[in-house]
Parts: structure tokens; C-alpha cells; sequence
């Protein structure tokens, strides 16, 4: 038997499994069909004869090639779904679909993951869904471990608030952001206080604090009267990895980010960014 026909039939062996997880983060049947067969022509082009695990190298590619899809999609403004999810489902029900789909996603989860950041959805899929670690999962996002794990923490957040009728659109979340960046830049305490969460938290990475400053906060008060010190004049709305943020540009290039979690018309979270490595694996606009 030649090495083309054993790698084949080493990849027809994981094709299901790569088929959900494709079909897992697209929610596309079809995009889930494109992902896994441009897995097998990278397959085919690549020299795997030093690869150890041929199967979590296929799930690193197919979920790099979905990542690049949903970023595609997400530039394009484009819907994910040509049709209802469950419509979709339907269509493509022949035996080995629905074997692959059985225990997959319900539709109304895959509705709240279409909310989800491109790098949010595809942590939050491989670890919580595939048991992909994320020292595994970083380099697939561009992301370190620490922060790699963080996006599947707010992704696990935003899909349990979601699956309860919580999750705000877009827009929504877009205007507490804006709410938020104009009651700071007016120092504004009563309106900065409108807009957070009594129980609101604050977590700031190393880079984002002074020498014995607390890295987290909790608390409206406390976390507001901390947003108007540290406020910086440059602050202003840009969408980082999607998501209407506020970004901090110093030198042509992001100083600071501050990333929103948001629960009706309140923010419950605020995560502030300083790491530069961190800040290079963000896609800010």
C-alpha cells in the first residue's frame, strides 16, 4: 500500500471527529465540509513524517483554517449561516452527518456562539468542548497560554449568560462601552456608577499597574473611582477582536486595552491590557 493511501485512510479515520469540531465552531455544515477537505490538502502537501500525533495535528490545522474563516466572515459582515441552523442540520441529515452532529451543539448555543469573537469561539470550543489544552490552543489563537485561557473564561461567561437570554447584541454592548468611555472622559462619577454592575470586577495583567497596585477590584465604587485616576485622555472606542473596546494608541501602536463584559445595560467585567505581547495578538480597528 503506498504512503498516499495510508494517510488517507489515517485521515478518512478522523474525518467525523474533525467534521464536528469544524462544525462546532462555523455552525456551517457546508464551511464545516470546506474546512476539513482544505485539512486534507494541507495534509497532503505536508511533510508529516516527523509528526507523533497525526490527529491533534489535524485539529491544530482545521481549527487554524476555522479561525481564518470566521475572521473572514466577520471582515465581510457576512451572516454564518445560509440558513437556520436547524434547517441546515436537516438538509445534510444523511447517516454519518447525523452521527457526527448527535451530541454536537444545540441550536440555540450555536446561535450565542455566532456572538462570540473569532478567538473566543475557537478557545472556547477546543478546550471546553474537545479537551484541547491550552498550551495547545495558544499558538493556534496567537495568544499566550495565560491569555489563551482568559478567552475561553469570558467565552464560557458570555455563552452561559447567552443560553439565559442575557447575551446584549452588538449594538447594545457597543453603547454601554460608549456610555462607559464618556462618563470617564467627563470624570462623571454618578454616570460612571449608572453603568457598571454593583458586583462589577476589574482585573488589570501586570503590565497595566503601578508597582503594588492591586491587579484586581471589585465593586462599582471602587472600581469606578480607580477608572477615573487612571483614566488617559488618548482613551477611544475601537472594536478589538470584533468587540466594541477602548484602546489607548501611543506612538502609532496600542498602550493600553480595556475589554468589556456586559449583562444588559452593566458592565460586570473589565479586563485591562498593557502586555505587549498580549496587545500584538489582538486584532484592533
Amino acid at each position: 500500500m503506498s504512503d498516499e493511501k495510508i494517510l488517507a485512510g489515517r485521515f478518512e479515520a478522523d474525518r467525523g471527529r474533525l467534521r464536528r469540531v469544524a462544525y462546532r465552531m462555523l455552525g456551517s455544515s457546508s464551511e464545516a465540509e470546506d474546512a476539513v477537505q482544505e485539512a486534507w490538502l494541507r495534509l497532503s502537501r505536508a511533510d508529516t513524517s516527523g509528526v507523533d500525533n497525526l490527529s491533534g495535528w489535524l485539529t491544530t490545522v482545521v481549527a487554524r483554517v476555522c479561525l481564518d474563516m470566521l475572521r473572514s466572515r466577520r471582515s465581510r459582515r457576512e451572516e454564518p449561516l445560509d440558513q437556520p441552523a436547524a434547517e441546515t442540520l436537516a438538509e445534510h441529515a444523511d447517516p454519518e452527518q447525523e452521527l457526527a452532529t448527535a451530541d454536537s451543539l444545540g441550536v440555540a448555543l450555536l446561535v450565542v456562539l455566532e456572538t462570540l469573537p473569532p478567538p473566543e469561539r475557537v478557545a472556547f470550543v477546543l478546550h471546553d468542548m474537545f479537551d484541547l489544552p491550552f498550551e495547545e490552543i495558544a499558538p493556534i489563537v496567537g495568544r499566550s497560554t495565560d491569555a489563551a485561557r482568559q478567552l475561553a473564561s469570558r467565552a464560557r461567561r458570555r455563552v452561559k449568560g447567552g443560553s439565559a437570554g442575557f447575551e446584549p447584541s452588538r449594538e447594545r454592548h457597543r453603547a454601554v462601552v460608549e456610555a462607559y468611555l464618556r462618563a470617564s472622559r467627563s470624570g462623571d462619577l454618578a454616570a460612571l456608577l449608572a453603568v457598571l454592575d454593583p458586583q462589577v470586577v476589574l482585573r488589570a495583567d501586570a503590565s497595566a499597574v503601578p508597582a503594588g497596585m492591586a491587579l484586581q477590584s471589585k465593586g462599582a465604587e471602587i472600581v469606578a473611582r480607580r477608572a477615573l485616576v487612571g483614566f488617559m485622555p488618548e482613551a477611544e472606542l475601537a472594536l478589538v477582536d470584533g468587540e466594541a473596546a477602548v484602546v489607548v494608541v501611543r506612538d502609532g501602536a496600542p498602550f493600553r486595552v480595556l475589554r468589556f463584559t456586559v449583562n444588559g445595560d452593566r458592565v460586570t467585567e473589565i479586563e485591562v491590557l498593557a502586555d505587549a505581547d498580549r496587545l500584538a495578538g489582538l486584532e484592533i480597528t
